[in-house]
């Protein structure tokens, strides 16, 4: 990846939605919501508090994340569909 983000940016990329619901109905492309669960692809070396240290992420590469759905900003890298999101638009991490 030729991206690295600065400060408390995280580089996401979005996980797909069901296509099944519990109950087995197939939901189609146009009905499907946005995703709000992605993978942290890279993220920035964190943000510099009050006292001038530099403050350190809680999300790393690889955790799998929960986010709101109208968070992030859209970008397209190596042909990928990506978010570039603030650490703080991050709801939790899936574990």
């Amino acid at each position: 990846m030729n991206l690295k983000p600065l400060h408390d940016r995280v580089l996401v990329k979005p996980l797909e939605a069901e296509e099944q619901t519990a109950g087995g109905i197939i939901i189609p492309d146009t009905a499907k919501e946005k995703p709000m669960k992605g993978r942290v692809i890279t993220a920035g070396p964190g943000v510099r508090g009050e006292d001038g240290k530099l403050h350190p992420l809680d999300v790393k590469k690889g955790d799998e994340i929960l986010y709101g759905k109208w968070s992030g900003t859209e970008v397209k890298l190596n042909g990928d569909d990506l978010l570039i999101m603030k650490e703080s638009d991050i709801m939790g991490i899936i574990e």
